[in-house]
């Protein structure tokens, strides 16, 4: 596994930075951009300037990291609704690869998840994603993320002529990481020549010993690297890694953990964990994977676990993604939910909710299958960042951080 990378600043550190930076283009005295000042902005945002020269940096001053900097000019001009788009991946289906398109032809989107199973060609599947990015870069807007699920085993989004048929997690973890490592490596270079940037993979949930049959999620189906922390941290990381040889992000899942639940997010509801506590190292092993230099996503789950908060899902606890995963674990990067569309165990909240509550816990991109719920929550993530300046200081930030991502990978215009 490759050494991590020092931390980088706090997501607070980050929202103020955009402060900062967006004040200082209001002051500049060159002329004004061609755009407005954006929606939601801070106070002192409008008439975002161009300078004609660096200024001299000061003693006390620190470098600008490159992609912040990246980020922060690719969300001057964006509008409010355009940074809440930026926070959305939407589904669409894997045999209906043209409602991506209708899709991005309505917002600005920060994603779409192909959802489904294909059996068409990594090349065809390539030529239907490749003229999305196009045209966002010829908007001048982020390029959207595509995302899949390719795991391996029972979970595998693809199938047809230029993939391979992968073993499941559980058998790669017999290998050796490196042999994990270079699987994941061919794995990504078919997804890309796919036009997929995004793995929703890999699973970084420890199904302990002799539990699996009865752990409907993960261990039923073999989605798991191994029974200990240690083995997962040493195959997720190996993926994680190969993946990043092919260009593509990975998404460590599902924080803080679905290898202690009996029933199934996607199809029960109230699914709890009664044993995973904030200390347990099968919830410490998240922050390890996330601080690797590849930046992988994490996601998080939509149980409930009673030993750190239950009052609400994971992906709704601020407990859970601010408290543990960003402050506890250091963990600053993009934190996408599991699919909060059709999912049963969030089905009891309001579509529109699932969206704001998920970005008021601390989260970045609010991921649902059901592409018919994304303009729901897109107006619900913008009526309510109109009516609270905090909600609306959340969503900057979020944006920001999901934007940082896209400058690493590429993606910006």
């Amino acid at each position: 596994m490759a050494p991590a990378q020092p931390a980088r600043p706090p997501r607070a550190v980050l929202a103020g930075l955009l402060v900062g930076l967006l004040a200082l283009g209001a002051c500049s005295s060159a002329a004004p951009g061609t755009s407005g000042a954006p929606a939601g902005a801070p106070a002192g945002s409008a008439s975002p300037g161009t300078s004609s020269g660096s200024p001299e940096p000061s003693p006390s001053s620190s470098p600008v990291d490159p992609d912040v900097a990246a980020a922060q000019r690719a969300l001057e001009p964006l509008d409010l609704r355009a940074r809440a788009a930026q926070l959305l991946v939407v589904g669409v289906p894997a045999d209906d690869l043209g409602a991506g398109t209708a899709l991005l032809s309505q917002a600005p989107y920060g994603g779409v998840f192909i959802g489904g199973r294909s059996t068409a060609s990594a090349a065809d599947i390539g030529a239907v994603t490749a003229p999305w990015a196009d045209r966002a870069r010829q908007a001048g807007q982020p390029v959207p993320w595509v995302a899949a699920d390719q795991e391996g085993g029972a979970v595998q989004t693809f199938s047809g002529p230029g993939f391979e048929d992968l073993p499941s997690a559980r058998e790669q973890g017999r290998e050796a990481p490196a042999a994990v490592q270079e699987t994941a490596r061919r794995m990504g270079e078919s997804l890309r020549t796919a036009g997929v940037t995004l793995d929703l993979a890999p699973v970084a949930d420890v199904v302990p010993a002799g539990t699996a049959r009865g752990n409907a999620p993960i261990g039923r189906y073999g989605r798991e690297y191994g029974a200990t922390p240690e083995e997962v941290v040493a195959d997720a990381g190996a993926v994680v890694a190969g993946l990043g040889e092919a260009g593509v992000v990975a998404t460590v899942k599902h924080f803080p953990g679905l290898g202690r639940v009996a029933g199934n997010t996607d199809h029960s509801t109230d699914v709890r964990d009664t044993k995973t506590s904030a200390s347990d190292p099968d919830v410490a092993l998240f922050g390890q994977l996330a601080a690797l230099p590849q930046q992988p996503f994490v996601m998080t789950s939509s149980a409930v676990y009673e030993q750190i908060d239950p009052s609400a899902p994971a992906a709704f606890s601020s407990t859970v993604v601010t408290g543990l995963l960003r402050e506890q674990l250091g963990v600053d990067g993009v934190v996408i939910s599991d699919d909060l569309g059709r999912a049963k165990a969030v089905a009891s909240v309001p579509p529109a909710d699932r969206a704001t509550r998920f970005v008021e816990a601390g989260g970045t991109l609010v991921l649902t299958v059901d592409p018919e719920l994304a303009p729901t929550m897109l107006e619900a993530l913008v009526a309510k960042a109109q009516a609270e300046p905090a909600f609306a200081d959340a969503v900057d930030a979020a944006a920001l951080v999901a934007l940082e991502a896209k400058a690493r990978a590429g993606l910006l215009p």
